[in-house]
């Protein structure tokens, strides 16, 4: 059975938006909900030979599996079959929608049905794994220049217009404004045709014109789960690779942006963006959109059309809400297998860690073969500051001009100057409806706003505040923040009119009570004379401290966690540090995601979104250097070059709540950095590499306690042998023992990607645990392996974590480190 629907949805608000306007016909399914299914049988990158008529495809590189072969074609095509076959002699026709097929990466599909179907099919022969979709969400300039890339490292790559050179990095976000000059090709060498990548380039639905240009090599979007959901609109939407959030035209241009491009708003110049890789090659694929976030199996679909299409890199600025209820373990469920066989194909991911700070175990991104990226605040801040008449000076945030002439001018609070005091179901006083506000009664004078909750649900913002004023003729504004709520962020905004915004609610009370003091008034309580005053500081001009890195509140902190009920997992996570606060890069005009941008073409964004791209971008500029190196191995090279020191040369600190929910900085640890901040120059050199296989990743699932190794296959088509041994065995750069009793030892293999080289290796750690290493010394050759036998013994119990190193110093120069964290147990 069809129906056509052709729904209008005009004069709804648009968040309330979730409305279909398709005027197409559409499957009957009842309400439903979307499965991802996994079924008996390799996938393509797996699959080494056994059905007859089809010949072995498994690949170790992404550049070694031809999707165009005939194998590979005969064989996905095998497997598709399967799936419909499945699915056709289970169910009647039409009363269920095959959405995907996945059979390069994972070998299964996303089926829209029933609750009751589903029960049905996960009975069903050959039928491994049936998991209800989830929603993912978003995890939401000047860094070039503070992680040393134009200086240390761009001129070892022959420069900025060779730095990432015929790298291609794929971005599952929000899709891309090609327009935007961070990737423009007009004022660029021109970009050879690069046949490895397979690709394809949707066109423009309204233009009919092509998103790519050569630096843009392909742009594709998936929104099959989406529209099943009924959660898509295309009249907001856009069904195409188009940005209508401004999340992923951001991300791209941090990985891989046009070098020197103007940061120009309101007049100003904020100086010039760079990606970390300006030559790479950009790959979009859409999942995220504006009202709802994405689904799994769009994102699933999108990481194995990356890699079938060859790129090198992947970066993910999104993430699951919560781990999977549905699996034993966090690392075992059909989003993570897919990117555990994308690295088995070559391809090295990078995603965010999450924003859940600065709590613990707050982390969306668990597994050991993804870089877990962790956000910090760097060396720029913007401050600003308002002085009053009293001669208190008051500190804010607002990047903005100065009041004319730096002169003082009267303060008039919005609550005093309503054309109608019946209006308060708008909140006025948050100044974003100027008709509500008497305009010759602020004009020339600095207009005094609230901070209501409408900033932090994205309904108010700062930007509409200063055009409230502007168009009321105030000399400035300030709001001031009386009251925090849960989820509120406060970033400096780039604004064309005088302003700031006061965030400590004390400096606000003080600013309140002497408004209050030197403003007169009647019987009724009406302000009759305003005599308050105040000036506004230049607030943009950045200040440069020596205290960055410093991790920043809002970053996932570990430990990492094995299952749904939180419980300590044996890997360390975060993996790595990188710039994730208050970043300048590109912005889509129509981009909704921050208020304060709406209709610019840059912005300053926050998030481990923002983290991630860094060491997508440092990652290619690795690949670009070492093209044959592993995943793993490039992850080992950030991670063991890393500091654990600010520029200052101090220990890194973490940005954390008092008592009193203010902000504090305490020493950080391991499970809010990771290794360390990256060190993009020591990385393309790190001398040695811990590196690990796709099998190495295999024996760590069947490593994991209570794991069931039948699930381990069901989702991964791999099977456990007989030797089982300890998670904390995996062959990565850093050691955890979440629950150490006795005397514990772990080995660890290092390969030497430089000369030969000597290294004193020493161990450093918290008295309540004995480490040791051993041996103290060795040569290691060009291109040899060698072992590392590394012992853990529990001296006291604490109930705490204990942290350390292993630090292997060459004689050569090369430092390698690797953090090393255990809870020491009775026996």
């Amino acid at each position: 059975m069809f129906l056509d629907l052709n729904v209008s949805c005009l004069d709804m608000k648009l968040k309330e938006l979730v409305c279909v306007l398709f005027a197409l016909p559409i499957l009957v399914l009842g309400h439903g909900d979307i499965y991802l299914v996994t079924i008996e049988g390799d996938p393509v990158v797996s699959y080494s030979g056994g059905v007859e008529g089809f010949a072995a495809t498994a690949a170790d590189l992404a550049e070694e599996l031809d999707i165009t072969s005939e194998s590979v074609t005969s064989y996905s095509l095998h497997l598709e079959k399967r799936h419909d076959e499945l699915l056709d002699k289970l169910f009647e026709v039409g009363t269920y929608k095959k959405l995907y097929s996945y059979r390069h990466l994972i070998n299964g599909f996303a089926v829209h049905m029933s609750a009751e179907q589903a029960e049905a099919l996960s009975r069903a022969p050959g039928v491994k794994y049936v998991e209800k979709d989830m929603k993912v969400k978003k995890l939401t300039t000047h860094t070039p220049k503070f992680l040393g890339l134009p200086t240390e490292v761009w001129p070892t790559g022959g420069g900025f217009d060779r730095a990432g050179e015929d790298i291609v990095i794929g971005f599952v976000d929000s899709g891309i404004y090609p327009k935007h000059p961070s990737f423009s090709t007009h004022h660029t060498e021109p970009y050879g045709p690069l046949p490895r990548y397979r690709g394809k380039c949707e066109l423009d639905v309204n233009t009919s014109r092509n998103f790519c240009n050569g630096k843009i090599i392909g742009a594709q979007h998936f929104a099959k789960a989406a529209i099943a959901a009924g959660a898509f609109n295309p009249a907001v939407e856009f069904a195409s690779p188009l940005d209508g959030d401004g999340h992923g035209t951001h991300t791209a241009a941090i990985a891989a942006g046009n070098n020197g491009i103007p940061v120009k708003l309101h007049g100003h110049e904020f100086g010039k963006a760079s990606g970390m890789a300006p030559r790479a090659r950009i790959a979009v694929y859409k999942v995220l959109y504006r009202l709802f976030g994405g689904f799994v199996s769009d994102v699933v679909a999108a990481i194995e059309q990356a890699v079938r299409d060859g790129v090198d890199i992947l970066n993910l600025s999104v993430g699951p809400n919560s781990p999977s209820t549905n699996t034993k373990t966090t690392f075992l469920n059909p989003f993570d297998a897919a990117l555990l066989s994308a690295v088995k194909a070559g391809v090295f991911v990078a995603q965010a860690a999450g924003n859940g700070g600065p709590f613990p175990k707050t982390l969306v991104s668990f597994s050991p073969w993804i870089a877990s990226v962790a956000a910090a605040v760097d060396d720029r801040r913007y401050r600003n500051h308002i002085t009053l008449g009293n001669g208190k000076i008051l500190p804010g945030l607002g990047l903005s001009p100065s009041t004319p002439s730096n002169r003082s001018f009267n303060l008039v609070a919005a609550s005093d100057v309503l054309l109608d005091s019946s209006v308060m179901k708008y909140n006025p006083l948050d100044c974003q409806r100027p008709e509500l506000l008497n305009k010759k009664m602020v004009e020339g004078k600095i207009l005094l706003c609230g901070y209501s909750f409408n900033f932090v649900s994205g309904t108010a913002s700062i930007k509409k505040a200063s055009e409230t004023a502007r168009s009321l003729g105030a000399a400035g504004f300030v709001v001031a923040v009386e009251n925090t709520y849960p989820g509120t962020k406060f970033d400096p905004a780039p604004l064309n009119t005088p302003g700031i915004l006061i965030t400590d609610a004390s400096k606000s009370k003080e600013l309140i009570d002497y408004y209050s003091s030197a403003t007169k008034r009647d019987w009724a309580g009406r302000a009759t004379s305003f005599k308050a005053v105040a000036s506004i500081a230049d607030g943009l001009a950045p200040i440069l401290h020596k205290s960055a890195p410093q991790v920043a509140l809002f970053s996932s902190r570990g430990p990492d966690v094995k299952d749904f009920s939180f419980q300590d997992a044996d890997i360390l996570k975060p993996d790595i540090l990188a710039p994730g606060s208050l970043i300048w890069a590109a912005w889509t005009p129509n981009g909704t995601d921050e208020a304060n941008y709406l209709g610019e073409g840059f912005a300053m964004v926050s998030g481990t979104s923002m983290a991630a791209p860094h060491i997508a971008g440092i990652a290619a500029l690795i690949k670009q250097k070492h093209p044959r190196w592993s995943p793993s191995a490039i992850k080992s090279a950030l991670m063991t070059t890393s500091t654990t020191l600010d520029k200052a040369g101090r220990p890194l600190q973490a940005q954390q709540y008092s008592g009193s929910e203010t902000l504090t900085l305490v020493p950080a640890t391991p499970f809010d950095y990771g290794s360390g901040a990256v060190d993009p120059k020591a990385a393309l050199d790190p001398g040695l590499i811990f590196d690990a296989s796709y099998e190495d990743y295999i024996r760590f699932l069947c490593s994991v306690p209570d794991v069931d190794p039948t699930e381990i296959h069901n989702i991964t088509s791999s099977s456990c042998n007989m030797t089982h041994g300890r998670p904390s065995d995996l062959n990565i750069p850093s050691i955890t023992v979440s629950h150490l009793k006795g005397t514990q030892t772990t080995k660890r293999t290092v390969t030497n990607v430089a000369d030969t080289e000597t290294y004193i290796i020493t161990t450093r750690m918290s008295p309540e645990i004995a480490l040791e290493a051993r041996p103290p010394a060795m040569t290691v050759t060009s291109g040899a392996s060698r072992e590392i036998s590394v012992s853990l013994t529990v001296r006291s119990v604490t109930g705490s974590y204990s942290f350390g190193e292993i630090l292997m110093k060459g004689n050569r120069g090369h430092k390698v480190r690797i953090p090393v964290v255990a809870m020491g147990y009775n026996n």
